[in-house]
């Protein structure tokens, strides 16, 4: 088993300390670099497509000596066309060796993630070799407990904890993040550090957690890039990373490694597939090297697919004719059944 490489971003990963972990990552991956920009974490967002696409523009840039191919998987919520259920919209995924998952709301991206295909997809990846990067809410929504921010901090709910995606969990290690660690916004009025819940409440939130539980501040624009093959964490950006256990808290400046036995006892899976669904350990499986990227449904048709599904709710067929032709026009044809429209490749 060879366990791809997990890099953590306190914020700023379009910024030039993201950019450098970027492209330290991808110089390690052998050609050619395919690169899936997730779209989950801001899939409420009606803008979510652009925030995603920023950072897949930011990488082709940056990463531009690699040769990447970019893909955006927009899988933004349960119960519709763009489902992190939908294997159609998860085929760049599958052969995907750097991952990425940034900015939007931690809470809602484990709602819409956990125990789904798309996250699966993403664990069976790394387990493959992948490189999977996180940022901002995303680095929260992966932790073993994800920390409330929205509904503590803008909602106004009283600090309470939700369980995270617990990636972790898969190597036997209780770990949570805290980006934006050392944010300064509110200035000297207001304390919008430890991810703008400000100290207190972040005190507050921590005494509710078990008390095995490592958590890891990430300052902003820094990260740590964690190497299982070496057992060793670096610290790379312009600040620093914080390890916070039960009775104790270490600060590791940026450039120093650190060994992974900080973070908990490393037990690796006892094979490759366990602890996933089968359906996405056949997907991944079954999916060769370079997978033709025409069969993959463009985001405009699916939209158009959409599009389709709400015009039969609301029975109007002739609409739902035309962008039955509209779809057809661009090589797909739309099969109805049971289980809802499929697109078939023509």
């Amino acid at each position: 088993m060879t366990l791809g490489r997990i890099a953590f971003l306190g914020s700023g990963e379009t910024s030039l300390a993201g950019g450098r972990i970027f492209e330290s990552l991808a110089r390690q991956i052998p050609d050619p670099l395919r690169v899936a920009v997730m779209e989950t974490t801001a899939g409420f967002e009606l803008n979510s497509a652009q925030v995603a696409g920023k950072v897949g523009e930011f990488l082709k840039t940056r990463l531009q000596n690699y040769k990447p191919l970019v893909d955006i998987i927009p899988a933004r919520k349960q119960g519709t066309v763009f489902s992190p259920d939908n294997p159609e919209i998860l085929q760049p995924l599958l052969q995907a060796n750097m991952i990425f998952m940034g900015p939007g709301s931690p809470s809602y991206a484990v709602r819409q993630l956990k125990g789904t295909l798309a996250w699966d997809i993403i664990r069976a990846r790394h387990r493959m070799g992948a490189t999977l990067i996180f940022a901002s809410a995303a680095t929260i929504s992966v932790g073993a407990w994800a920390l409330p921010v929205y509904e503590i901090y803008k909602v106004g709910e009283e600090v309470h904890t939700k369980l995270g995606l617990d990636l972790f969990a898969d190597f036997g290690m209780n770990v949570s993040f805290v980006p934006h660690w050392n944010n300064a916004e509110g200035g000297i009025d207001l304390d919008t550090s430890r991810c703008f819940v400000g100290i207190e409440r972040f005190e507050q939130w921590r005494k509710l957690l078990p008390p095995e539980n490592i958590l890891i501040g990430l300052d902003e624009h820094s990260g740590i890039i964690v190497d299982f093959d070496k057992a060793v964490c670096e610290v790379s950006g312009v600040s620093s990373v914080s390890i916070l256990k039960q009775n104790s808290m270490e600060m590791h400046p940026s450039g120093v490694k650190f060994p992974l036995t900080e973070l908990g006892r490393f037990t690796p899976p006892s094979s490759l597939e366990q602890g996933l669904h089968p359906d996405a350990w056949k997907l991944v499986m079954s999916t060769p090297a370079q997978a033709d990227e025409a069969d993959t449904p463009p985001a405009e048709t699916l939209e158009l697919l959409e599009q389709r599904q709400a015009a039969r709710t609301r029975k109007d067929f002739a609409e739902s004719d035309r962008l039955r032709d509209l779809i057809s026009s661009q090589g797909w044809t739309v099969q109805d059944g049971k289980d809802g429209q499929k697109l078939v490749k023509r």
